[in-house]
């Protein structure tokens, strides 16, 4: 069985030959351990992709997940120069506005004050949103635009066609050997992202039923970029609902806010494709799984254990045996972060033991891989699998 297999049958809640391993790496993870540039890794596809595999086989993982959009193929002749420091480097547009690329994070776009904008709540249009993409090269815009071009796309015409040019590469790279994941991001994560968080969480409470008119919106986008990446023959979906869970909104603002459009989305795409679409939430979601598995997801992704966040796998197993396939769980800062060959082996030999049990788990860190995650921590995973982790015949 090939990991491309192995994945697919745990995500179909069957038993694989072994445990699956795939998880999340952070971009600071992917800059600090490639000797691949940052600035190919976060601004072209080619770069990001070579990152993506280079990783995975070094920490032989059985799939990929495309967590970054496609860039202007010939972005480049926007700079008008790059200062490289000891521990960032700068790109500085044509325009004045200037990107700032740390060694070991995410980059991030500033305009000409130096400043990350964000839009208004009382300015914005629901009629004219349709999808928010935090990761684009200028980051978040209002009506949006893509890149520098200064013209709104219509959403006719929304989706630049470099869009999906990373997860095609990963498509190709894989030949079917590795599972390739897309991401998509829910209509409250991009509500999130584009008023920045304190605000948006300030306008659920202001004009509820504004806010709701604009996750509308943003349903119908999701649902068409979603479309476009299975197209691409990826081997499933994942909703990043990142800030869905108990940290930030309670179980009533959940279901006002997240099931009802994550739902629409799940339900437009089991229409469209019969790829696994699943779900990504951060931090305290114990108290919601059950109405995670009301939006007819297929699978719940991180499950974060004590103390990062509420879910205790005996219990999620017992739960979601036979409803979804449970991919995460080892504690990515207690454990991978902070922990030594010993501790590694004796976290994820138990979480092995109760995970396996039945299929449907995919070993994998509750949420990202830290930076300075060391390494030997990531390789002994797939050497705790071969010899924990496998069925019997």
């Amino acid at each position: 069985m090939n990991s491309l297999n192995r994945v697919s049958s745990a995500m179909s809640l069957q038993i694989p030959d072994r445990v699956p391993l795939m998880c999340q790496l952070s971009i600071g993870h992917y800059f600090l351990n490639t000797k691949i540039d940052p600035i190919d890794i976060w601004f072209t596809a080619d770069g990001f992709t070579e990152a993506l595999f280079t990783l995975a086989e070094r920490y032989h993982f059985d799939g990929v997940l495309v967590n970054l959009p496609g860039r202007e193929r010939d972005f480049s002749r926007f700079i008008k120069r790059i200062a490289r420091g000891e521990d960032e480097k700068k790109i500085i547009w044509e325009n004045g506005s200037f990107t700032v690329i740390p060694g070991d994070d995410n980059p991030h776009y500033f305009n000409q004050d130096g400043e990350r904008e964000f839009p208004h709540f009382d300015d914005i249009d629901p009629e004219k949103l349709f999808y928010v993409e935090p990761w684009d090269i200028t980051e978040i815009s209002y009506p949006y635009c893509w890149g520098f071009n200064d013209v709104p796309n219509t959403k006719t015409d929304f989706f630049p066609d470099y869009h999906t040019d990373t997860i095609k590469a990963a498509v190709a790279r894989s030949s079917g050997k590795f599972s390739v994941h897309s991401e998509i991001f829910s209509p409250w994560s991009q509500f999130l992202e584009l008023l920045n968080y304190e605000s948006a969480l300030m306008a659920i409470m202001d004009d509820p039923g504004k806010v709701k008119a604009c996750l509308e919106s943003l349903t119908d986008g999701t649902i068409e970029l979603a479309k476009s990446q299975a197209a691409c023959g990826v081997d499933a979906i994942l909703i990043s609902s990142a800030f869905a869970g108990a940290g930030l909104i309670s179980r009533e603002h959940y279901i006002s806010f997240v099931l009802p459009f994550e739902k629409k989305i799940i339900h437009e795409l089991n229409k469209f494709t019969k790829i696994p679409v699943y779900t990504h939430t951060c931090g305290s979601i114990g108290d919601r799984l059950d109405l995670m598995l009301e939006t007819g997801t297929k699978g719940i992704d991180t499950l974060d254990p004590p103390p990062l966040g509420t879910v205790e796998l005996p219990d999620a197993k017992k739960y979601l045996n036979g409803k979804a396939f449970i991919k995460g769980n080892i504690d990515p800062v207690n454990t991978l972060l902070a922990g030594n060959r010993e501790s590694v082996q004796r976290d994820v030999k138990w979480r092995l033991e109760v995970g396996k049990t039945g299929g449907g788990f995919i070993l994998s860190s509750a949420c990202s891989v830290a930076p300075y995650t060391p390494p030997e921590n990531l390789e002994l995973l797939a050497e705790i699998i071969e010899s924990e982790g496998k069925y019997p015949e």
